[in-house]
């Protein structure tokens, strides 16, 4: 009884491969390109048409591509058409093979319950397109007398040597000249902040006496305070109009002061706004010309 049940087991095992195989599974695959250079980048096209109820697999990149090398897979959405399936993918390869002809071939796979089986199209061949045309058998030489100018190469120990003596020329002015060159840009930096500052206060002034109000009377004394500060290395900006003026010993400075903080504190104008305005001007220019002379006098 039990060699019955065998055979029965047998050949309905037999009975259902033979079905499952009936079904149709076609695969056509080409290069969309008869040659290529070596690694220039070539796609493959792998089509699989199949009947419905088959798992069907495309190769990934763990695949052996060899002898190309896969740089790039783009797949496509499966299309189903009175029962059959059209799966597509495009496979971009780049070759590095020396032959005159590669020839390639991907398969499919059809996974079943406890195997699969692989479906490979045809062969498709890739010729090798050479950059450098090939030598003739006999070798033609042309004479030409005709004198040439060969480019010179660039003297680069001529260079080193141009730039090492520079730096040591320069370290020796340094080490000679240091400080007086250091006073000389010291003095010219402070002409140029001297400009600016003459620059902007005039700038401000005019602006102030066409109409003073609180905005115009702020940037006034703010200059004024910020480059005082400069000059002088003290906090004028955080003092008050008392300290700055027995910092500088010029109680004078306090009613400069007020005529433009009229403005500020009490909306009203000084009796002249244009004297205040030179006086402070003035200090500025007095004391720059302090710190210019010092620094000549250190020299």
């Amino acid at each position: 009884m039990a060699k019955i049940y065998k055979f029965l087991f047998f050949i309905a095992l037999l009975f259902s491969f033979q079905l499952s195989h009936g079904q149709e599974l076609k695969v056509e695959g080409y290069f969309m390109q008869d040659s290529a250079k070596i690694g220039e980048k070539v796609p493959y096209v792998l089509k699989a048409k199949y009947s419905k109820g088959m798992n069907v697999v495309f190769p990934d990149s763990t695949f052996d591509f060899s002898p190309f090398v896969l740089l790039e897979k783009q797949t496509f959405m499966s299309s189903t058409k009175e029962g059959i399936t059209l799966d597509s993918a495009i496979y971009y390869v780049s070759n590095f093979s020396l032959d005159p002809v590669s020839n390639f071939s991907l398969p499919v796979f059809e996974v079943m319950k406890y195997d699969s089986l692989e479906y490979y199209p045809e062969e498709a061949s890739l010729t090798l397109k050479l950059l450098i045309d090939p030598l003739p058998e006999q070798l033609l030489f042309k004479d030409n007398n005709i004198y040439q100018i060969l480019p010179k190469s660039f003297n680069y120990p001529l260079l080193i040597a141009v730039i090492v003596c520079l730096i040591i020329i320069i370290l020796v002015l340094f080490f000679f000249f240091g400080d007086a060159i250091k006073k000389q840009f010291q003095t010219w930096s402070e002409k140029r902040k001297y400009k600016r500052f003459i620059t902007k206060w005039e700038k401000a002034e005019k602006t102030f006496a066409s109409r003073p109000d609180m905005d115009g009377a702020d940037e006034l004394l703010g200059l004024w305070k910020t480059y005082m500060e400069h000059l002088k290395n003290r906090p004028f900006r955080e003092w008050t109009t008392i300290e700055i003026s027995e910092f500088l010993e010029n109680k004078e400075i306090i009613k400069d002061f007020r005529e433009i903080e009229m403005i500020i504190y009490a909306g009203k104008k000084g009796q002249d706004i244009s004297q205040a305005c030179r006086n402070l001007k003035g200090i500025c220019a007095e004391t720059y010309q302090q710190k210019i002379t010092q620094k000549h006098e250190r020299k």
